[in-house]
């Protein structure tokens, strides 16, 4: 694997934590925290399999960071619907996933996504089925 020869600017760090405390899309708050942990020096094969991106997506995300900014890490338009899975309601699943299930009623000890999916609604207001919650 070859090594990735890219310089960052000095303010990218505090440039990436804005951006992630500003990003609404779950999919853009990821590749900002990806980007961010290759520009804290990790190495892309590794943030790739922690991450669950393939290889060439991240190094891709992080040229597009080098040559464009945070500008670079948003969907190019798409035809279609706008994603309802916020940046902010991916956090909130994540804090979910962390809870015990036999605190949220349910009656079994590990998630479903439709169990997540009802608990997300409940305390949200956002419906989602469990096919988003498992792509996120």
């Amino acid at each position: 694997m070859r090594t990735l020869h890219l310089h960052f600017p000095d303010d990218a760090l505090p440039t990436l934590d804005i951006f992630l405390t500003q990003a609404k899309e779950a999919r853009v708050c990821r590749r900002a925290q990806a980007v961010r942990d290759v520009v804290r020096g990790q190495r892309l094969q590794t943030v790739s399999d922690t991450l669950h991106f393939t290889y060439s997506a991240l190094r891709k995300w992080v040229h597009r960071f080098a040559d464009q900014g945070v500008q670079g890490l948003a969907d190019r338009p798409r035809p279609g619907r706008p994603p309802q899975v916020t940046c902010a309601l991916a956090h909130h699943l994540a804090r979910l996933l962390d809870q015990d299930p036999l605190q949220h009623g349910s009656n079994h000890s590990q998630w479903s996504c439709q169990e997540l999916a009802t608990v997300l609604a409940r305390h949200t207001g956002v419906p989602l089925s469990r096919e988003s919650v498992r792509d996120v």
